[in-house]
């Protein structure tokens, strides 16, 4: 009997974008080469997505960089998906950073293990003592209005839409990445002036434990997710930010069986999305 159609994909992606440190249009340009083992894959900007998904069975998000460079586009892209049903991945429904960084302050008023984080002027009392602040608006991304202050302090009329918290002295940076729920690798950086400088990590039970809790809370049961944290010179892990809308995986950074293991499993999980 002949085969049936292959499920159709269009995969979101900027292959221009460019991003310190690293090279977004080369993980993309793999990614689609192994997708496309298994499903009809198109390719096109953030701004054209709206217009393009309908007859597709899925949009991936992808390296598409900062939704603030074409929020109207992307704001347009999620009306039409949910207008026409279209399955998304990540799906639309993301606590994280798909809905801006409200969930820092929520997360730290509900006692997580997370930087300590207000946005509004009467909680800044709440804050820690530190040799300085960071001051960031909660639609960010990619350190774009970031300022660095010596006392904590909102300007007039930025309760609610901008975060302040206190810079942490830590020892490293440290990333689990997730598809669904289930860890797939983790990489650090051990020199904290490069970020981008990642190495492979062995996370252990209490590592997995933290970035577990984040995964559950954000309840997505599909599509890939990015949980930063920060090691504290006191050997806390404290949570930076939980990336669900479209994560840089630093595929390059890990070897190639666990390579091939994450292809292999977000492959099922797109599969399982389309049912």
């Amino acid at each position: 009997m002949p085969a049936g159609p292959r499920p159709s994909v269009l995969f979101v992606t900027d292959l221009a974008y460019e991003a310190r440190g690293r090279r977004y249009c080369d993980e993309d340009i793999h990614l689609t080469s192994r997708l496309r083992e298994d499903f009809d894959v198109a390719l096109c900007h953030p701004r054209d997505a709206a217009a393009l998904m309908e007859g597709f069975d899925a949009v991936v998000v992808r390296n598409s960089g900062p939704v603030l460079h074409y929020q109207e586009a992307y704001d347009a892209f999620c009306a039409r998906a949910r207008e026409l049903g279209t399955r998304v991945y990540n799906p639309l429904t993301g606590r994280g950073d798909m809905a801006g960084k409200q969930y820092l302050v929520d997360l730290s008023r509900a006692g997580y293990p997370v930087i300590p984080t207000v946005d509004r002027a009467a909680d800044l009392g709440l804050l820690p003592g530190a040799e300085g602040y960071v001051i960031k608006p909660k639609l960010g991304a990619d350190s774009v209005g970031l300022q660095f202050v010596r006392t904590p302090a909102l300007p007039p009329g930025a309760d609610g839409t901008q975060l302040v918290q206190p810079r942490i002295d830590f020892r490293y940076e440290v990333s689990f990445y997730f598809v669904d729920h289930d860890f797939q690798y983790a990489l650090y950086a051990p020199h904290p002036e490069q970020r981008w400088v990642l190495e492979p990590y062995e996370a252990g039970a209490a590592d997995l434990a933290f970035a577990h809790a984040f995964v559950d809370w954000n309840t997505l049961d599909h599509g890939i997710q990015r949980v930063d944290a920060c090691r504290t010179e006191a050997g806390e892990l404290l949570l930076v930010e939980l990336e669900d809308l479209n994560p840089y995986l630093s595929l390059d950074r890990v070897g190639e069986p666990v390579r091939e293991a994450f292809v292999a499993r977000m492959k099922t999980s797109l599969r399982d999305l389309l049912g």
